[in-house]
This record gives C-alpha cells, sequence and structure tokens, in this order.
C-alpha cells in the first residue's frame, strides 16, 4: 500500500578536500569574483557564447569554475532554449574536477528532457543516488510525460512516494499532464483523489490547470473542466487562455467566446495565445464581424507581426468571408513580417479550401520552397487537395516527390490526400495503387478509396471493400455515406436499401451525415417519398439536410413543395448557402416561375449577402431561356458584371435547340468556341440545331471539323437496375444476353401504342435517310431499350427506373408516356436535368423540361 509522508531532513556532507582546495584557490585570487559576476551578468541578458567565453577564460587563468557558474549558465540554456550550448556546457563539467551537486544535476534533467532526450535525463536520475529531491523526482515525472512516456510518468511517480518524497504542485501538475488523454485518463482520476486529499485542489493554479487538461483533453468533459475552474480561487491570464482554447478546440465555440468577453470584462489583457483560441472560436462560428473587431484589438496590442496570432488570422478571413475572397486573408499573409511553416500552410490551404483558388496555392508553395521555410505534412496534404480539384495528377505528383525527398510521403494525411488526388482526377488505378503501397491504413483511408469509387461510377469496387473495412478497421458514418453516394450515382435503388438495413443495424440512422446521404441517394434514385420520409425523421437538420431534400423535389419537378420547403428552411433559422440557391432557381426553373425565379435571385444578395456564382447565372439563363425568353436571357448575360463562361453559353445553346432559334443558338455556339474551342458538345448542339432545320451541308460540316480536331460526341447510355445488378445499354445494343428478348418486347410494344396513337416523330432524328429508316432508329435508342429490359425483368408491381447520361430524347418521352398505359406501369426516368414520372399517359414535367 502507498503512503504519503513527509522526507527526513537531508544530511549535511562536508565538502571534499577537492572543492576546498578550489575554494582556497579562488579566495587568494581577488579576479575570480568578479569574472564570476560578469560570467552571471551575461548569463541573465541572454549573451550565452560570451558567458562561456568568460567561463573558457576563467579556466584559463588556471582557476575552475565553480558550481554556481555552470547552474546560472544551463538555467540560461534551459530558458533560451539554446540545448546544443547546454549540451557543450555539460561537456565541460565533465572535463573539470568539480564534482556535480544536485542543483546542476536538477539543471541537467531539465536540460535533457526540454530536448526530448529522455534516455540522457534517465541515466543522470538514476545515478544521483541520493542527491535526488523533490525537485529531481519532478524534473524526471515532467520528462517522461513531455516525452509521451505517460505510464513511465505515472510510475515515477508512484517510485517517488514509495521513495518517501512528499508531493508538491509541480509533482502533480506534471503526472495529471501524463493522464490527459482518453487511454490513460482514469489513473489521473486516481491522482485527483491525492491533489484532493494532500489539499492542492483549490490552492495552486498549475494544479488546477493540469486538471482543467485532464476533464478536456483526458474525458471531452467540458462540464467538470469548467468547474474546477470555477473553483479556483486564483486564476491568471494562461487559466482563463487554456479554458477559452479546450472550449473552442471541443467544438464549444460560443461558450470559448463568451468565457473570453468575461475575461476582459474582469480586467485581464489577452496575450497572442488567447487571441489565437477566441479567433479559433469566431473561424467555426463565421463571426467575421467580431472577428475584425478582435483584428483591431489586435493591431493596437502590437501583435499583428506574431505569426500564431497571424495564422489565426489569415485563416478566419479564409473561411469567414462571405463571397468566398481570399483579399483579406492575403493582405494579413503579407503584412506579416516572417513567415514560418504555419503561416506558409494557414494561406495555401486557405486558397485550396476557398473552392477556386487551387492554382494560386500551388503558385504560393513555389514561392514557399524558394525560402529557408520547408514544407511539412499538412503543407503536401493541402496542395495535393488543390492538384485534385484541378484534376492535374501531372503537378500532383511533382509535388508528392518532393515530400519523398523530405521523408513526409510515408505520412498517412499525406499518402491519403495522394489517393484522393487520383481519385478526383478519375485516375482510379493509380489510387489504388497508392491505397494498396500504404504501409498503415487507417479508416480515412479506406473512406476515401471507397468514396473514389463511388464518384467515379464503380460503385462495384466500393461495395466490394466494404466487407475489408468492416472486417479490418470497422467503418463509421463516412463509409456509409461514401457507399449510399456509389449507389446514388448509378441509381442503384437496391443497393442503397441494402447500405440503409446496415445503416439500421449499426444503430447510427439518426447521424447527421447518414441521413443527408441518404437523402440524396433515395431521391437521385428516384424515390422522393422515401428521401422525404428520412428528412421528416431527423432530429436534427442542417442546411446540408435542408439543400439535399429541396434539391430532391426541385430534380422531380415538384417546385411549389421545393419552395415551400425553403421558406420552412429560413423559418427554422437555417441560413441557406449558395447550393441552396441553385436548387431554388432549378426548381423555379423546371416549372417556368419566371416571377418567383426573380424573387429569390433577388434576395440572395439582398437577404443573405450571398454573392451569385456562374452558377446562378446559369440557373436564370435556364429560367429565362427555357420558358421562350431566348431574348431577355441574352440582354441578362450581357448585363452581368463579370465575363460569363462556358457554362452559362452552353445553356442558352441548349434553350435554343429546344425553341429552333437558329441565329442566338450561332452566337451562343460562338463564345462557347471562343473559350474553349474543344468543346465537343457545343460542337453536337449546334449540329443538331441545323440538323432540325433541315441544314445538313452545315451539320457536315461540322461534323468534319470533329473529326479533324478529334472530337468524340459523349455516347449516349441508359442503365436499369434489376436481380440486383446495374444493366447499361447503348444506341442499338445487342451485347446483352437478353438481347432478343428485349428486341421481341420492343416490337411487341411498338404495336401496342401505335393502336392506342402513337406516332413516331421523325423529325427528332438528325440524319439525312428515309423516314422508315428514322422510325427504326428511334426504336434503338438507349432508354427504349432499357424500358424492354425493365419490363421483362421487374416486377409489375414496382415503377422501372431509368438513367440516362444526355437529355432524354422527345419521342422516347412521349412513347413512354404510351406504354406507362399500354403496359399499365410507372416510369420514372432520370436523365441529364431532371426526373420524369410518367404513369396513365402523365409526365410530372406537363412536356416542360
Amino acid at each position: 500500500m502507498i503512503t504519503l509522508s513527509l522526507p527526513s531532513p537531508a544530511k549535511l556532507n562536508p565538502p571534499s578536500s577537492k572543492n576546498l582546495t578550489s575554494l582556497q584557490i579562488h579566495r587568494r585570487n581577488p579576479n575570480f569574483e568578479a569574472l564570476k559576476d560578469r560570467l552571471i551578468r551575461q548569463s541573465n541578458v541572454g549573451n550565452l557564447k560570451q558567458a562561456i567565453s568568460t567561463l573558457d577564460h576563467i579556466s584559463q587563468m588556471g582557476l575552475t569554475p565553480d558550481l554556481t557558474s555552470y547552474t546560472v549558465l544551463l538555467k540560461s540554456c534551459i530558458r533560451t532554449r539554446n540545448f546544443q550550448l547546454g549540451e557543450l556546457l555539460h561537456s565541460k563539467l565533465n572535463d573539470s574536477s568539480l564534482e556535480p551537486d544536485t542543483i546542476v544535476l536538477n539543471s541537467l534533467i531539465s536540460l535533457y528532457a526540454k530536448m526530448g532526450n529522455w534516455e540522457t535525463a534517465k541515466k543522470i536520475f538514476e545515478n544521483m543516488g541520493e542527491k535526488r529531491d523533490l525537485v529531481s523526482w519532478s524534473a524526471m515525472i515532467s520528462c517522461f510525460a513531455h516525452c509521451g512516456m505517460e505510464l513511465e510518468a505515472v510510475f515515477t511517480f508512484f517510485d517517488m512516494v514509495e521513495f518517501g518524497e512528499y508531493p508538491n504542485q509541480f509533482c502533480f501538475s506534471a503526472v495529471i499532464q501524463a493522464c490527459c488523454s482518453g487511454e490513460f485518463g482514469w489513473i489521473g482520476l486516481v491522482i485527483f483523489g491525492f491533489v484532493v486529499k494532500n489539499g492542492y485542489f483549490e490552492s495552486d493554479i498549475c494544479v488546477g490547470c493540469a486538471l482543467i487538461d485532464l476533464f478536456a483533453k483526458g474525458f471531452c468533459d467540458l462540464r467538470s473542466a469548467k468547474q474546477v475552474f470555477d473553483r479556483m480561487p486564483e486564476r491568471n491570464l494562461v487559466t482563463w487562455t487554456l479554458m477559452i482554447t479546450r472550449f473552442s478546440q471541443l467544438g464549444a465555440d460560443r461558450d470559448a467566446v463568451g468565457l473570453f468577453l468575461e475575461m476582459v470584462s474582469e480586467g485581464f489583457v489577452p496575450d497572442r495565445f488567447t487571441f489565437s483560441g477566441v479567433l479559433s472560436a469566431c473561424t467555426q462560428l463565421g463571426l467575421s464581424s467580431f472577428g475584425r473587431q478582435l483584428h483591431g484589438w489586435v493591431v493596437k496590442s502590437r501583435l499583428s507581426s506574431d505569426v500564431c496570432v497571424g495564422c489565426s488570422l489569415v485563416d478566419m478571413y479564409a473561411k469567414c468571408t462571405m463571397d468566398g475572397s481570399m483579399n483579406d486573408s492575403r493582405k494579413v499573409f503579407d503584412q506579416m513580417a516572417d513567415h514560418n511553416v504555419m503561416s506558409w500552410t494557414a494561406i495555401i490551404t486557405g486558397y485550396v479550401q476557398s473552392g477556386c483558388y487551387d492554382m494560386e496555392a500551388i503558385k504560393l508553395y513555389c514561392r514557399m520552397i524558394e525560402g529557408p521555410v520547408k514544407p511539412n505534412h499538412f503543407t503536401f496534404s493541402s496542395l495535393l487537395k488543390a492538384c485534385g480539384n484541378l484534376s492535374n495528377p501531372a503537378i500532383g505528383e511533382q509535388i508528392y516527390n518532393h515530400a519523398v525527398k523530405l521523408g513526409l510521403a510515408s505520412v498517412n494525411c499525406v499518402a491519403n490526400s495522394l489517393i484522393s488526388m487520383y481519385a478526383k482526377s478519375g485516375r482510379m488505378e493509380e489510387a489504388r495503387k497508392a491505397f494498396e503501397l500504404l504501409f498503415e491504413k487507417n479508416l480515412v483511408s479506406y473512406n476515401i478509396i471507397v468514396d473514389g469509387y463511388s464518384k467515379n461510377l464503380d460503385s462495384a469496387e466500393a461495395f466490394e471493400l466494404f466487407s475489408q473495412i468492416d472486417s479490418e478497421v470497422g467503418v463509421d458514418a463516412f463509409t456509409f455515406a461514401s457507399l449510399l453516394s456509389g449507389a446514388a450515382s448509378i441509381g442503384a435503388v437496391g443497393k442503397g436499401e441494402q447500405i440503409h438495413a446496415r445503416v439500421l443495424k449499426a444503430g447510427i440512422q439518426f447521424n447527421q451525415s447518414v441521413c443527408n446521404a441518404l437523402i440524396s441517394m433515395y431521391s437521385r434514385c428516384g424515390n422522393i417519398e422515401a428521401a422525404s420520409q428520412v428528412f421528416e425523421r431527423m432530429e436534427d437538420r442542417n442546411v446540408i439536410s435542408w439543400t439535399s431534400i429541396i434539391t430532391g423535389f426541385a430534380k422531380h419537378g415538384f417546385a411549389h413543395r421545393a419552395l415551400e420547403l425553403f421558406n420552412q428552411m429560413l423559418g427554422a433559422g437555417i441560413k441557406p448557402n449558395e447550393i441552396t440557391y441553385i436548387a431554388v432557381l432549378s426548381a423555379c426553373s423546371h416549372v417556368g416561375l419566371v416571377e418567383e425565379g426573380w424573387k429569390y435571385f433577388d434576395s440572395m444578395s439582398k437577404d443573405h449577402r450571398i454573392t451569385p456564382r456562374m452558377e446562378h447565372y446559369a440557373c436564370m439563363v435556364d429560367l429565362l431561356s427555357r420558358s421562350g425568353s431566348l431574348e431577355k436571357a441574352v440582354q441578362f448575360i450581357k448585363s452581368l458584371p463579370l465575363n460569363v463562361d462556358a457554362l452559362v453559353w452552353r445553356t442558352l445553346l441548349g434553350a435554343c435547340q429546344v425553341h429552333g432559334n437558329l441565329q442566338l443558338g450561332k452566337y451562343a455556339a460562338e463564345m462557347i468556341l471562343e473559350q474553349e474551342p474543344n468543346d465537343p458538345a457545343a460542337h453536337v448542339l449546334l449540329s443538331n440545331l441545323y440538323a432540325s432545320r433541315g441544314q445538313w451541308e452545315e451539320v457536315a460540316k461540322i461534323r468534319k471539323d470533329m473529326k479533324e480536331k478529334r472530337l468524340v460526341k459523349e455516347a449516349g447510355c441508359s442503365w436499369i437496375e434489376a436481380e440486383n445488378s446495374v444493366h447499361r445499354f447503348y444506341v442499338g445494343d445487342t451485347n446483352h444476353p437478353r438481347a432478343k428478348e428485349i428486341y421481341e418486347k420492343l416490337d411487341k410494344v411498338a404495336v401496342k401504342i401505335k393502336e392506342i396513337g402513337y406516332v413516331p416523330n421523325t423529325d427528332l432524328v438528325l440524319h439525312e435517310v428515309e423516314d422508315e429508316q428514322k422510325e427504326h432508329y428511334l426504336f434503338q435508342h438507349s432508354e427504349k431499350i432499357a424500358l424492354a429490359f425493365g419490363l421483362i425483368s421487374t416486377s409489375k408491381s414496382k415503377p422501372i427506373r431509368i438513367f440516362k447520361n444526355l437529355r432524354v430524347c422527345g419521342d422516347c418521352h412521349n412513347a413512354m408516356k404510351f406504354i406507362s398505359v399500354a403496359e399499365g406501369r410507372e416510369i420514372i426516368v432520370r436523365d441529364s436535368n431532371r426526373f420524369h414520372h410518367i404513369k396513365d399517359g402523365l409526365c410530372s414535367c406537363k412536356d416542360y423540361w
């Protein structure tokens, strides 16, 4: 049993004859005391090199420097973190005839502890024997704690108590700090009992700070940490700053800001660490106006040149600007006198996270490596993300090679970012190789590769990896969200339902990110009712939840329901973002609500200070041109404050084809090709526009131009899920194992629907052939083949869900309405624009799409 008792008084040993001789020599030499005083003065003001020169001068005079000189110099080395000179002093001490006393040995333990050299510190400590005192034990416990050797620190603490030393506040602080983790927190509670028993709980600031960290870092228990803080009889700036920082780190950002304001009201002046903590909280809360006030305070406090504060300001401005601009963040960065790896990484990461400045991030990296500062693993991780966003793995590989040279390639976050970069660039073979070469795969690694396969429409590989993840590292919410995204991308509602069942089994059906993924999966797979049910059952909804369900209803053509949900979202106090407004404007566009669309477009900047992006302008052009107001759409484009990109002109060109406006279509195509000369979509749309007007010579010219430029039209592809597999079909496809049955069913269906009034629209066949041949072409379209397969392979009680990568053909859309009557089936089609719910001869789009 461990007992705590006060140590017996230390025994005083007479000085050795060797030391007596040295003292007598010093007394006979009047220069020694003067030189010693000079050494102490030089050491105290930080002139360590001069102080050591004085030490050498004393030795050169035939005198032996005393232990006080070494103690002063060693403590100065520790204080200034000049460890190299500290090691030199230790060497000189070993070469001298002096026998180190307890004070010098304790200083040496502290020196090596600060260096992280626990082996040398431990050797000195063990060789001290009877010279060890309470300071020695405290220094050794602290050494183990700071070197990540928590159990060694705890064992040393208990050895000290067994040895008969009575712990003081420094011992308690050091050993509690060693227990500030989830693994050793329970031991910290045992030490806490000692603290209470010995009366240090409410009497010492150091112990109080250690206990705050024990509860905050060891148990994520901010309530208990706050109770410790509230019971401290004395609080200093360090204590307040610790509380603010821990609250911010654990997500209690609003409380962190509240603590800061309370601290200021009690008369404490924040330092650089306080500002860093509260700025981090502001960043998470998006409090840009308060962050600017803090910036003003930083300037007045003359801390704007501090790297730590500067990094926090760079991060705050990067994440809190309403329009995604990096101007303020860059100004702070450029005004910083010195840059370290933290500041460079902060600005680079800011540019990457802003969403549209990835190339600027890479340019900054090139500037960074021209100077003395070397990138760290976080820098490389952000840069590889930038290359992934740019789909430029060539630059990414060059950056990765630099990481290899610096020995950082094997760090998980760098390797994971490399996998992500390849996946975002569509190079899944390289992504898989990088994944397999990863020495220590964690859940993040698995999630990235699964997400990569899902986004690259290879859900089969993603689902195959699922069981491997489950057995090796266990799955989490992100894994399920990625798999659901994979099911959504190919319209595999059956796979999605299986994952939903696993979600229920895992008991995370109310997890916010999983629910958001379920809403997206069901709505993208054509089951908007199931998506709505998931949304209604959610306990905690964020802007992504609301945006997902609004997008779902918009894509399905239920505009009024989408707008109703948007108003409910505003009533619930949820602030919409840029994506929410894309969904709202799309909803208006799909049903021709022009006036409502203008109202919501104006409210973006007026009510929510959201600067419209190119996607919003494209939505407005779509809204106007789809409704037939092509001239107004062009006027709107010309009135915009910036040059619009190809996306907007492509939207106009698509509408020109629908409305047969050749003149404006040519103009839109010219504007697209001016920006993107090799855009195959513009060539195809213009060719189709000429074909619809019977201008076959122009069609031939465009096709010849495409051939010379080696531009390939995207092949139309339709797919359908049946028998737990996804079946893909192309125009005139005969490769399917059941091709004979499919075409037999198509022939029978054609006869049926012609009998009830279907007339093939051969005008939509954009080839110069006979009408009979045109009708044959129409029945070889991929969506009709997919529908025929659905009729012979799916239960009559379930809707047939078809997915197409391009806009559904007008004749196919009309034929499906007749087939829904002839076969008594509900047909749901998702094309590149929207969903079509076809039942009893009617479509949800009301032929407006």
